[in-house]
Order: structure tokens, then C-alpha cells, then sequence
């Protein structure tokens, strides 16, 4: 039986959704503004794989994936620099 990537996504955000919460709730990291922009950027990384991979643009025309790409560097990008300073 040949596992599919959707599945392997799906159990990769799991699992990145786990190592969030302990970010989020224990104290891994000295500084609560560390652990907050590690978190963000968690979230980020998992938007990419859920705009990627269940919204399909993994295959879709260049100018749409580098749009969704790009938007989620930029957001995440300005949201981790506000949060960050």
C-alpha cells in the first residue's frame, strides 16, 4: 500500500501544529518573543503546505503557485518583523 502525499502533508501539519503548542506552552525558548515569532513562523510554513497541496497550486500555472509563494513570504515576512520589533 502506497501512502499519498496528501496524507503525508496532512500528518506533517500535525505535527507542526504539536511542536507549536509546546512552543505556545512550555517554555523552550527564554524569551516569549522568540517562541512567538517560531510559532508564526510554523504557522507560515504551513500555509505554504495547505495552499501547495490542498489548494492544488502545487501544479498550477507558474504565476498563480509564485503568487501564492509570494504572498506567503510577504505576509509572514511583515508579520513576523512587527511581531519581532
Amino acid at each position: 500500500m502506497r501512502i499519498r502525499r496528501i496524507t503525508l502533508v496532512w500528518l506533517g501539519l500535525l505535527v507542526a501544529t504539536a511542536i507549536s503548542w509546546k512552543f505556545g506552552h512550555g517554555s523552550l525558548l527564554g524569551d516569549p518573543r522568540n517562541a512567538g515569532v517560531v510559532i508564526l513562523a510554523i504557522a507560515f510554513i504551513k500555509i505554504r503546505f495547505v495552499i501547495l497541496d490542498f489548494m492544488e497550486l502545487r501544479h498550477a500555472p507558474l504565476g498563480m503557485r509564485l503568487g501564492g509563494e509570494a504572498w506567503v513570504i510577504g505576509v509572514g515576512g511583515v508579520l513576523i518583523a512587527l511581531y519581532r520589533f
